[in-house]
């Protein structure tokens, strides 16, 4: 662990560098404060690091939770308590996540879904910086800020822009020469303030930061009545919060070629956050650019993650009085060029060769993302994705309806006895159920009917009932039913049925038996 720790200091140095601009801007972008940002990064950062599961991870307030704690922050309006209440939890319920190990499912979340909705969280945050580009109070609202465009220009501060569109150069242009040595935000926020102090120019600044340690919130000191609003933001912090996590986690793998512990990393998170909620810091989560920074620096182990935190708690400690001269309108730059760099353009790139269902969840999840509620948007893009999953698997699903085997092994010519095989190939869920409801009534002539389920990977309930109500369909047309499953299908059928259907009728294990067993019973009555 100790022999890379000079090149871990140096990474988690650079680390703090990249971290430190962007968490005064996702401070004051959430309302809470510059302070609020700062304390977020230090105490997420060293947490996580210390009890997660990817050595390389760097974690701080990211565009997307920021996103949702200001919008609970003008939820919930001078309430500390029940802001924090939501931070405290949905760390409560990443650790559980952890715990009941749940990480590894969250890679089969769709990816248009994953990408509409980071797609939807940068639209948000550069819609929402229009204000302070101009250098006019901002809306937490997207729609409002959209609305009130025509008033903000009138408004606008000639000197924030200059400032802005600067930083915005800055941010766009710097050579990847010299980014790779001093991060372009970094560039931005000290050459911007220097140049606003030395010109004069009347801008809106950050303002003073405390250099004393935070305040200690306790949350659950809030009104019960919003408890169901505070529950839905919990949710939706920890259910992005865990995706932007474990999706920053598979970079680092890729790059470093080592394989994170999901469940570990998502109880170090959910307790770095939780401990956010006592010191009234943003929350936060595995921080993309700032991991591959710290891998690329020579970050190895999670003594980086902790050096970056504690870099930034020096840099509070004796360089506040110089953050506090930061303009807002550096911080409007720098953020616009997050909100840029978290669309998902490959998709936008692919698109035109995509199937259009998956264009279409990912273009419903953005717009719900950015002009409706972001939990909606999460829930919707999952349950259009697996409706469309559904579909898809069951169009794959073939059920045959076999007359004659004359050209087979079997020594009967079925068609002769009045015998029919409803042979089911593939997935036979709820979603093809229904195919076996519309195949019977070809067959209601028949005398006998056998059901072969033998090439069914899995049978659920739904597909049970199915097969339950249809053999009761035949019998009472005077039709017998043969059914043929996997032994292990067999076994279920008969524990789960209740009215002992599945125990009256013969279950197979083979077609051949099914087959040879009917033709015995026809010779017998025949005699």
């Amino acid at each position: 662990m100790f022999k890379n720790i000079k090149n871990d200091v140096l990474g988690g140095i650079t680390a703090a560098v990249v971290a430190l601009p962007l968490a005064l801007a996702f401070g004051v972008a959430s309302g809470a404060g510059a302070q609020a940002g700062i304390y977020g990064a230090i105490i997420l950062g060293f947490f996580a690091a210390l009890f997660g599961g990817t050595a390389t991870q760097i974690s701080g307030p990211t565009g997307p939770m920021t996103v949702i704690i200001a919008a609970a922050i003008v939820s919930f309006q001078n309430d500390l308590a029940s802001v924090m209440t939501v931070i405290f939890l949905a760390g409560l319920i990443q650790i559980s996540f952890g715990f009941s190990g749940i990480g590894k499912w969250i890679k089969f979340i769709p990816y248009p879904v994953i990408s509409g909705f980071m797609s939807g969280i940068g639209v948000i945050i550069i819609i929402l910086q229009i204000n302070p580009f101009l250098g006019v109070d901002g809306f937490g609202s997207v729609i409002q800020t959209l609305v009130e465009i025509p008033n903000t220009l009138h408004l606008a501060n000639d000197d924030s822009l200059v400032i802005a569109y600067i930083t915005l150069i800055i941010m766009f242009l710097t050579p990847k020469v010299i980014t790779k040595i001093i991060p372009s935000a970094l560039i931005a926020l000290i050459v911007m303030t220097i140049f606003t102090i030395y010109y004069g120019f009347e801008v809106k600044v950050i303002g003073e930061i405390p250099t004393s340690l935070p305040e200690f919130v306790l949350p659950f000191n809030f009104d019960v009545l919003k408890l169901s609003d505070i529950l839905m933001y919990a949710v939706t912090l920890a259910l992005l919060g865990t995706i932007d996590t474990l999706l920053t986690s598979l970079v680092a793998d890729s790059m470093t070629k080592t394989k994170h512990r999901p469940n570990k990393e998502l109880i170090g998170q959910g307790i770095g956050n939780t401990l956010c909620s006592f010191v009234g810091g943003i929350p936060g989560a595995g921080a993309t650019m700032r991991t591959v920074i710290n891998i690329k620096s020579g970050g190895k182990t999670n003594i980086s993650g902790m050096t970056h935190s504690i870099m930034l708690l020096i840099t509070v400690v004796f360089f506040a009085k110089y953050a506090a001269q930061v303009p807002l309108a550096v911080l409007s730059g720098i953020l616009i060029k997050v909100g840029v760099d978290i669309i998902d353009y490959r998709f936008f790139r692919i698109m035109k060769v995509l199937h259009k269902n998956d264009l279409l969840i990912m273009i419903t999840v953005l717009l719900l993302t950015v002009f409706v509620d972001l939990i909606m948007a999460v829930g919707a893009g999952i349950t259009f994705a697996a409706i469309s999953a559904v579909y898809k698997i069951s169009k794959q699903t073939r059920i045959q309806t076999i007359k004659s085997f004359k050209d087979s092994p079997f020594d009967i010519d079925i068609d002769n006895y009045d015998i029919r095989i409803l042979k089911i190939d593939g997935a036979f869920f709820f979603g093809s159920a229904m195919l076996l409801e519309r195949r019977i009534k070809k067959v209601l002539r028949a005398k006998h009917i056998i059901i072969d389920c033998k090439n069914i990977p899995f049978l659920d309930i739904s597909a049970i009932i199915t097969i339950e109500e249809t053999i009761n369909l035949l019998n009472e047309y005077g039709i017998k039913v043969s059914l043929v499953v996997k032994e292990r299908d067999r076994r279920r059928l008969v524990k789960i049925e209740d009215s002992e259907l599945f125990k009256s009728i013969k279950i197979y294990k083979d077609i051949d038996l099914a087959i040879n067993e009917i033709q015995k019973e026809k010779l017998h009555i025949n005699e």
